[in-house]
């Protein structure tokens, strides 16, 4: 993993375990809500294997997700580009000091707004090779449905939150029933961090 990267990584890392542990009143606005460790391994192994170029995600946050995948990317490619959506300004500006420290700020690009806005406003012709979504739940089968056609054959889409928290689950469990019906994915649900759903466009 490339240095600066990491440096970054293993700071969000901290913060992270020092939000989960529960132990501090940390006030929600800065909460970082971040995937574990672990799915960040996951989706290093998953944009590396299909040699990923170009990266949707739903959810910014401050960026920790990003790190773990700008670092496949750049294993892959010289030139690769994640595109990242996320609503909350503090977070934006937390994220893009992060990507400056983590020298990755030249390969992402942050879109400002509501998924749903965004994502409607996407030309339908850009395709992307692999897509994370950590983002509201109320929203999530939406915002798959409009994915999906923006995923190229062969790409992988990966959905936090399948397990954990318990609130959503029913939520998430609906969630995985919903993509089985779609024609050409193959989809299934790990216990890897907070449960991960893994969904393979197998063909348009």
């Amino acid at each position: 993993m490339r240095q600066p990267i990491k440096k970054i990584i293993s700071i969000l890392e901290t913060q992270s375990l020092r939000e989960r542990s529960k132990k501090h009143n940390i006030p929600s606005d800065e909460r970082m809500l971040a995937i574990t460790y672990e799915t960040g391994q996951l989706l290093h192994s998953l944009i590396t294997g299909i040699k990923a170029k170009d990266v949707l995600e739903l959810g910014t946050s401050t960026g920790y997700s990003a790190l773990w995948m700008a670092d496949a990317l750049l294993s892959n490619h010289k030139n690769p580009r994640i595109t990242t959506v996320e609503s909350n300004p503090a977070k934006i500006s937390r994220a893009v000091a992060n990507f400056r420290r983590a020298r990755i700020s030249n390969i992402v690009r942050i879109k400002q707004g509501t998924i749903m806005e965004v994502l409607r406003e996407m030309p339908k012709s850009q395709k992307f090779d692999f897509v994370l979504i950590d983002a509201d739940k109320e929203n999530i089968t939406e915002y798959a449905d409009l994915v999906v056609p923006r995923l190229r054959a062969g790409g992988i889409m990966v959905t936090d939150n399948m397990l954990h928290p318990a609130k959503y689950r029913k939520i998430m469990r609906g969630y995985s029933r919903h993509l089985k019906t779609k024609r050409g994915l193959q989809t299934c649900t790990v216990p890897i961090g907070y449960g991960e759903e893994i969904t393979v466009k197998v063909h348009d």
